[in-house]
């Protein structure tokens, strides 16, 4: 072994404890920095001289030859990261769900003193007020504007539901373009990646990049991403390239397979994500598709599914189209032209202030219908006198404004359009308990996946994020070892001078 030997150990020692401080520097730097992994430096001994062989096996390396700093490596836990994506995916889905049942509740408002079940209230009164008074033309006059208002409440709700649901529709064009997005960017970086690790690269930079798009990934929708070797000359630690599948809620495939992300060599594939609509008047979502082949997206957690099952869907093929807003809209119409059909009926058996047949009181705009068209009949609106307050041509009997009166609470209503026992206003409240619970529901399940996420994240944290106190201990430690090789060098450097210099001068 050489005399210099000595030189050479201490010179690594500085370069490998050079290269930790540098590393320190850098989780330092981008401690703040959303997405980054700390890293850490793989110190490596390096080969005993002699090497062993087999014609010297009697020394197999007895003297150590030093350190060196054999790669560069992220500080992360796969599992907590699948963890993570799965918690996110749910999380997505219930907040997406919540913020829709919240909007709507705000939009129904009740109770209160300007819902519609108080509207209603207010118009029967005003036919309790026109029972005891049919021929005071202030009474037919507040019974006209009453039904107006109850008419207007539908309009306000069926067209400021419509309204929020093509904010719905909106908000999923734009998750789907994001995630078209976000598929290409991984993509792309899967090919920056496949071109670097084969010549013993760690591009850990790309690879919190491209965490950082899955994360974003797996809040639209529920994924598993699996990892295959760029190169049989990649480094064994490194992460490889990236394959992205659709799962379903549990986790599990579909089947057939619904890959996002192809990332196995020589299949690299980008399948992007597409959304088809139907023509009736809800214009359901009627299929989503990735490249082509439909997929049920309801089954699969994350944000996107959650505005489906909100905005409305008949991915089924059946021809009934469920989602929430849909079903307020249909149930609105159902219960707008109930309340018409069974007021008209009542109020065409009675007879007029001049002593002529009822007419309609409820009529429909001829473009719309259900709660979108319904208004009072204008002819009323102009003649209050035309409302059919009697049973017959008796001006102060108000036989029928009671019985108009009592329609709101019918519970036999022909045909039982809005289900067996149920009236108009049971009808209604109904609807209004059903929201309650659904809210109530999607609130709880926001907050509970919150947490859940939550913790996994202050886990995953815990391992990956940077720690300013532990960095600082590091950088101390490097920095001591550093100072010590210096030393080492400083001492080997003595012995040389005391070889060179002063050995071979006795006895001059």
């Amino acid at each position: 072994m050489s005399s210099f030997h000595g030189l050479e150990m201490a010179k690594q020692a500085l370069f490998a404890q050079q290269s930790a401080l540098y590393t320190t520097g850098h989780n330092i730097s981008n401690a703040n920095t959303e997405g980054y992994t700390r890293q850490r430096v793989n110190f490596e001994t390096l080969s005993p001289y002699p090497a062993a062989s087999r014609n010297r096996p009697e020394i197999p390396g007895q003297m150590g030859t030093g350190v060196e700093a054999g790669s560069v490596q992220r500080v992360r836990n796969k599992f907590l990261d699948y963890q993570f994506r799965s918690e996110n995916g749910r999380l997505g889905y219930w907040t997406t769900k919540s913020e829709a049942l919240s909007k709507m509740e705000a939009l129904l408002n009740e109770p209160s003193k300007n819902g519609l079940a108080k509207t209603i209230d207010k118009f029967w009164n005003s036919l309790q007020d026109l029972a005891v008074n049919p021929g005071n033309t202030g009474a037919r006059s507040v019974v006209a504007n009453r039904g107006l208002a109850v008419a207007e409440t539908f309009q306000y709700l069926s067209k400021s539901l419509t309204s929020h649901r093509s904010d719905l529709k909106n908000q999923i064009g734009t998750s789907v373009e994001n995630a078209n997005s976000l598929l290409r960017q991984i993509g792309s970086l899967n090919e920056q990646i496949s071109e670097l690790e084969p010549h013993g690269y760690l591009p850990n930079d790309l690879y919190d990049r491209r965490d950082k798009l899955i994360d974003e990934l797996s809040n639209i929708m529920n994924i598993k991403v699996t990892y295959s070797k760029s190169s049989e000359s990649s480094p064994h630690i490194a992460d490889g390239i990236a394959t992205i599948e659709v799962v379903d809620n549990d986790g599990n495939s579909f089947q057939p397979n619904v890959i996002l992300v192809n990332g196995n060599p020589g299949q690299e594939q980008i399948n992007e994500l597409t959304v088809e609509y139907g023509n009736d008047p809800y214009a359901p979502v009627t299929s989503f598709n990735v490249n082509g082949e439909q997929l049920n997206i309801l089954e699969s957690n994350g944000s996107l599914g959650g505005l489906i099952a909100s905005y409305g869907h008949d991915i089924d093929g059946d021809g009934t189209i469920q989602g929430t807003y849909t079903d307020m809209l249909t149930n609105l119409d159902k219960m707008a032209t109930t309340m018409a059909k069974a007021f008209n009926s009542v109020h065409r058996n009675g007879k007029a202030l001049d002593g002529t047949d009822g007419v309609d009181f409820f009529v429909f705009k001829d473009s719309e219908s259900g709660a979108a068209g319904i208004t009072v009949n204008p002819d009323i609106m102009e003649e209050p006198d035309l409302i059919a307050a009697s049973t017959n041509e008796t001006n102060g009997e108000g036989a029928n404004a009671l019985a108009l009166s009592k329609v709101f609470n019918d519970r036999s209503l022909e045909g039982d359009p809005l289900g067996e026992n149920t009236s108009i206003n049971s009808f209604y409240d109904s609807l209004i308990g059903e929201m309650g619970v659904q809210a109530e529901e999607a609130n709880r399940m926001n907050e509970n996946t919150a947490i859940l996420r939550a913790q996994v994240e202050n886990e995953r944290m815990s391992i990956s994020s940077v720690s300013l106190d532990e960095e600082m201990s590091n950088m101390i430690k490097f920095q001591h070892a550093y100072n010590a090789a210096a030393r080492s060098m400083t001492t080997i450097d003595e012995m040389l001078d005391r070889i060179i210099n002063n050995m071979g001068i006795v006895g001059r």
